[in-house]
Formats: C-alpha cells, structure tokens, sequence
C-alpha cells in the first residue's frame, strides 16, 4: 500500500487536508468519495525517497516535534490502539509535512511486515540509533507503550535541560551584543566627529583623548579587515572540528578549563547517565547499552572512555569500576553506580546520577550567567566612561586656560 496526501472538501464546503492509505490513487479516490469528500488535489508520498531527499536539504523533524510525536504515540498505544492505528493517527495530526511523511513511510514498512524498529532505521536523521534501539527493547519486551512513554519523558527531560542552559546565555549574549555595538559606534562616528574640534585647536591633547583617537583611528581603517579576518579564522575553526584528531584535542582543551570544563563535564555525564537509565530499564542489556549510550556523549575524550570502559565491562569488569578507571566522571556518578550494582537497582541510581548531574549543571550555568550580566554591563560602563573623559578632558583644559 503507499500513501496519498489530499486536500478534499466536504459536504458543507469545508476544506479538508490528510493522508489516505490505498493501492493506488483510483482507489484512494474513491475510499475518499465513500466518507462524503470531494477530492480537490492529491499526490503520492514518495516515502523514503521524498523524506530522505528533504533532510539532506536541510529538512527534518525537530526535537519537539520528535517528543510530542513519541508522546503521543506512547498515549495511543497505552489507550489499546494498534501500531498501524496510532501511526495514521499520527498522520493525521501531523502538521509539518515533511513529519506526515516519514510518519506515512514507516507505517507502510510496518503494514508490510517490518518491525517498527526496522522502519524507524530507514530515516536515520530523526530517528537517531538511541531511538531505535530503545523501540527495540519494547518490541522485544512486548511493552512498547511503557517503553514509548518513558523515551518521551527522557526526550522531553533533555529538551528541557538544554532550553534552560541556552536561555540562561540569552541575558549575557544579548548584552555582549549591544555593548559591542555601542562601543564600535561610538568609535566610528561619535568620537571622530566630537574631537576634531579639539584638534583644530591644535593645542596638546590629553594622553587619554590621544589614546581613544588612535583607537578610533584603527577601528575606522582597518575594523572591516579585522571583522573578516574574523570571520574567516571562526570558518576555519569551524572546519577544523571535523577533523577528528584536531576535535579530540579540543575537546580535550574543554575539560581542562576551569570553569567551562566542569560544565561540559557535567553535561555529557548527565547526558550519560540518564541514557544508560532509560536503555537499561527498558531491559536493554549493558553493552548495548553503553556501545548507545556512547553516541550521545559529545565531548570526544569522554566518549572514548565510554568506550574503553565497555571493553572493561564486555571482559567481566563492574561498570562503575570500568568507569572509574578512566578518571574522568565525577566520583558522585561512580558511587551511585556502585551502590546500584551492589543493591540491584542500578537503573534507579543511574536515574539519580542523571538528575543529580543536571542539577549541578543548571546551578553554575545560572550561577554563572548571573555574575556575567552585570560584569559585562560594569566593563561597558568603564569603556563608556573612559571614552566620556576623553571627550571632555579636552573641554576642561581650554576653561583653565581660559581663566
């Protein structure tokens, strides 16, 4: 069967828009004119094709699209619907497109016989490995609506916990933003126009208004080259980060920052621990777990030793001694892990390391951010207040000379 995408009205002229399963388009026609539709346009999903072609353009499902999706599907299936069911009400309700059409080609893998799972793998882009794996376990566990309902919780969590670390840098960014702007304003345009009356005057200048004028200068002459130059060093940083060995020794470089190494530290352990949580009680086994849970872990020098501590655990080692060994993760993480191995609830304290993890992490971001605003809007004030008496020292030497 393949899927047609419609816009039809009905018997009181309402325009009407779906998707409608059939053989062919003469019969998803005629299924449409048995419910009272006219059918006004319609054209077949593409599927795979048409779904893989959009996210190589760029396109896609978004993380909160991705959640609410999950969210709702995990409701239908605990309501008693079929897999087949829930998925073309998915359809139905899907309002992004290019969502409605991955929607539509899994369920014409499933209504073929595929497992979900399976038909997940064919849009690797929105249905990441953790995803699928985690669908997986619910196939094999024969409890794919708690499954479902615990990888949304985990989907929402981790939307959450990165919508709150970036709105926490909005205030800062915003600030920097604007100070950046006012100074370089004020340097271009105002300072120029206010001092030259002072030099025509051709007295000595203050050291202070010598020194904004040379600065002004340098920032009229060659502020576009600086800009682009840049420009062009943030491009080639940019590239340099897909080279493996060059991303290894940055990620490397983050970890040993005072602050912003504990940070990312926090981060990915958090990302780890709640990963491994959710994989291990959805009756995932351990080393698929952690060869999973891996993949989200960001920093390159911790995921190695992700990887590394799962060669540990595969020849026989406990997972927090495999972890501990690589002297990386916080020691709250491994000895929560320990006391879930040594009580059987190993899940249950990872959930704990994840939370605690975060936790830590939304502290010193929000900790961090609120000393940051107010130290950036005291180093404009200084800036303002420099270039200020510069402007003016000037006027205070031509009233003394005056008197």
């Amino acid at each position: 069967m393949a899927g047609f995408r419609y816009q039809a009205v009905d018997a009181s002229g309402r325009s009407i828009e779906g998707v409608v399963e059939a053989d062919n388009a003469r019969q998803a026609r005629a299924s449409l004119r048995e419910q009272g539709l006219w059918v006004a346009d319609m054209k077949e999903l593409a599927g795979d094709k048409e779904a893989g072609a959009r996210q190589k353009r760029g396109g896609g499902v978004s993380t909160a699209e991705l959640a609410l999706i999950t969210r709702q599907f995990a409701t239908l299936l605990d309501a008693g619907l079929t897999i087949e069911r829930a998925l073309t009400v998915l359809i139905e309700q899907a309002e992004n497109p290019r969502a409605r059409d991955v929607l539509a080609s899994v369920r014409s893998e499933v209504l073929a016989g595929a497992p979900m799972s399976l038909a997940l793998s064919r849009h690797p882009r929105v249905f990441p490995e953790l995803y699928r794996t985690i669908v997986r376990a619910g196939e094999e566990s024969g409890k794919a609506a708690g499954v479902m309902a615990r990888l949304a919780d985990y989907i929402e969590a981790r939307q959450a916990l990165g919508a709150k670390v970036a709105l926490a840098f909005v205030y800062p960014a915003v600030v920097m933003s604007v100070s950046l702007l006012v100074i370089v304003g004020m340097l271009w345009w105002v300072v120029p126009q206010m001092v030259s009356v002072f030099q025509s005057t051709k007295q000595q200048l203050p050291w202070l208004t010598r020194a904004l004028l040379w600065i002004s200068a340098n920032v009229r002459e060659y502020g576009i080259f600086v800009a682009i130059a840049l420009g062009a060093a943030g491009f080639g940083f940019a590239r340099s980060l897909r080279n493996d060995a060059f991303r290894l020794r940055f990620d490397g470089f983050l970890l040993r920052l005072p602050l912003f190494g504990r940070l990312n530290r926090a981060a990915n352990t958090a990302r780890l621990a709640s990963t491994l949580s959710i994989l291990v009680g959805s009756g995932v086994p351990l080393l698929r777990a952690m060869d999973a849970a891996a993949g989200v872990v960001e920093n390159r020098v911790l995921r190695a030793a992700v990887i590394d501590a799962s060669r540990d655990v595969r020849e026989g080692a406990q997972l927090s001694k495999a972890l501990d060994r690589q002297k990386l993760f916080p020691p709250v993480l491994i000895h929560l892990i320990a006391s879930g191995e040594a009580s059987g609830r190993l899940e249950g304290m990872l959930d704990k390391a994840a939370q605690q993890q975060a936790g830590e992490l939304e502290q010193r971001v929000g900790t961090f951010t609120s000393l940051l605003g107010p130290m950036m809007v005291l180093v404009m004030g200084v800036v303002v207040l420099l270039i200020v008496l510069a402007i003016l020292l000037p006027v205070f030497e031509m009233n003394q000379m005056i008197k």
